[in-house]
């Protein structure tokens, strides 16, 4: 706990900053009636000014965090949370106890809201010791506000049983507020055992009485199948009761529940218009959902420019999946000029939130020096933070680093480890690689099997240079069973793709009828395609078969092995 000080019970009214002009609020204007006052009676009768103060205060911290701020407040919200505020201000002056609490937590800020943490921490102090003192009161707001405090943990330490009592203490006597905090403390297991079915049973209480946070939980609980049979509609239900009296919360999860037809038939618009709403609120992953619909082209027209705008909108808010599909916008010039700094900049704001495909997208950055520096240390570097996440490819690129010694000392059993995380994930690449430093005995021990098992898997999912080295394998009989029909069929997938020395050994099996039927027009079939691609032992076949007569081949193919032999010299 910090040092306590000595304030004043009175803060100035000019350390908040005023959010807007209009001052005309239900409690702007109590406020003004009472305080102006010269009848010694209205001016004590401070309770009517509280009501309508932590009535405004209650509906518009409703969707926040434990401290009362969760989204971006709209210009009226901030407007009436400053009258809210003056207005516990006053009546702290005036010693009015119940002031203190919510003062603590409007101190304690958030988006959008200045923030005063010496001030907050000194009317939490004062709210817990006059709550303790008038907790025999027959006031539920007090025993709520009470457990709050012990939960919050900023004037004494967390103690979730204290909570616990009090919160079920209000709650008995119908407080709607400690209905679903105590709801909460079943769902999550704090100061009780966890209870979903108690933490629905308190949600109801509270939602029946329109308490939208409860709703909204009703409704992810259903949706979960917590505590209840997984039940769409029924999640359905409850979101949409606190959608439509503003919930955010509840807002963004309809729009879920629309977009991916679940509990409601798939309807994009319905979908649209529920993030909008909640992302006009200042929720961040609404904000994302909506640019994900506009930029996917789920709409009937794609509209980077709206994504990019949404995305900004929930970046900005450390939304760490909306920052990296902005960097990947930059990175593409979609909606926004190309600027890769720009992408760098987003991108690594992502990666330190422990965005995987950030972290991925930051190695690939700087190794290839793409508006940064090329650094291979940083490519290491991220590249190891995505791999350690199971991201295949990283995987695949730090075991590169390793084996070349790019950033990184050279270090082939290193190389090997990170290949064989990458290669169990089917990356088809890393299994080649493997495979070679079985065959080679580098960082591993030397293991022909072990090389010809990675290469098939390779070679299996189309990779010529598998295919390739496999048929070698298996025309040598090294590391498998010596096969020459194998060794063709290898040959001949490498081939087909266009690897030029699979053509020429596909052509040699012909020319000599190894594992094959002896086909002198498919060896020079295959002879003349790996030639063409500058294989001069290809040519030197060519030349042995003959193919210098012409009336073995057409015009044409005479015309092009010309063509390609112009410059053959006869080896000395």
């Amino acid at each position: 706990m910090t040092e306590q000080k000595n304030f004043p019970a009175k803060v100035a009214t000019q350390e908040v900053v005023v959010h807007g002009e209009q001052r005309g609020s239900l409690v702007a204007r109590g406020m003004a009636a009472v305080m102006s006052s010269t009848d010694p009676l209205l001016a004590e009768d401070l309770d009517a000014l509280y009501r309508q103060a932590r009535n405004a205060y209650n509906r518009i911290i409703e969707l926040g965090d434990k401290s009362g701020f969760g989204i971006v407040w709209t210009r009226s919200d901030l407007d009436d949370l400053k009258d809210a505020l003056d207005a516990f201000k006053q009546l702290a002056d005036k010693q009015y106890g119940k002031a203190y609490f919510p003062l603590s937590l409007l101190h304690n800020g958030g988006r959008s809201f200045p923030v005063h943490k010496e001030h907050a921490q000194h009317y939490a102090r004062l709210a817990f010791d006059w709550c303790r003192a008038n907790q025999n009161q027959d006031d539920p707001e007090i025993w709520n506000d009470l457990g709050r405090l012990y939960w919050l943990g900023e004037v004494v330490s967390t103690d979730y049983e204290q909570a616990f009592y009090w919160y079920q203490k209000a709650a008995e006597r119908g407080f709607e507020q400690a209905q679903y905090n105590l709801g909460t403390m079943y769902y999550n297991g704090q100061g009780v055992i966890q209870d979903y079915q108690q933490a629905r049973s308190w949600y109801i209480k509270a939602s029946e009485q329109g308490h939208t946070r409860a709703q909204y939980a009703l409704g992810t609980m259903y949706y979960n199948g917590q505590g209840v049979i997984q039940d769409y509609e029924q999640a359905m239900f409850w979101y949409r009761m606190g959608a439509e009296q503003g919930n955010a919360w509840a807002q963004q999860s309809l729009g879920y529940m629309y977009e991916k037809g679940q509990g409601v038939t798939e309807n994009y618009e319905f979908a649209l218009s529920w993030y909008r709403k909640a992302a006009e609120q200042g929720h961040a992953q609404a904000q994302f959902n909506l640019a994900a619909m506009y930029n996917s082209g789920q709409l009937a027209e794609q509209d980077h420019k709206l994504a990019k705008f949404w995305y900004m909108k929930a970046a900005e808010q450390g939304h760490a999946r909306a920052q990296y599909e902005l960097g990947t916008m930059y990175s593409k010039g979609q909606g926004v000029i190309q600027d890769y700094q720009q992408a760098a900049f987003w991108c690594l704001k992502a990666a330190k939130q422990g965005h995987v495909r950030a972290q991925y997208a930051m190695g690939a950055t700087f190794n290839k020096g793409r508006g940064v520096l090329q650094d291979y240390q940083q490519a290491a570097f991220w590249y190891g933070k995505a791999a350690e996440q199971g991201h295949a490819e990283a995987q695949f690129n730090l075991g590169f680093l390793y084996e070349k010694g790019q950033g990184v000392t050279q270090d082939y059993q290193q190389a090997a480890f990170w290949y064989g995380k990458a290669a169990e994930q089917k990356h088809v690449t890393a299994q080649l690689n493997l495979g070679f430093l079985y065959n080679n005995g580098l960082g591993v021990t030397q293991d022909d099997q072990q090389a010809a098992l990675w290469f098939l898997k390779a070679a299996e999912q189309g990779d010529m240079r598998a295919q390739y080295t496999l048929g070698i394998m298996y025309g040598n009989g090294q590391g498998v069973i010596q096969d020459d029909q194998q060794a063709v069929l290898w040959y001949g997938k490498a081939a087909e793709q266009g690897h030029a020395e699979a053509q020429f050994n596909l052509g040699l099996m012909y020319s000599n009828g190894q594992g094959v039927a002896r086909d002198e027009q498919q060896a020079v079939s295959w002879y003349r395609k790996a030639g063409q691609q500058g294989e001069t032992r290809a040519l030197e076949q060519l030349k042995v078969l003959g193919i210098g007569h012409k009336e073995q081949i057409d015009r044409a193919a005479w015309a092009q092995l010309n063509e390609f032999t112009l410059s053959w010299k006869t080896p000395e």
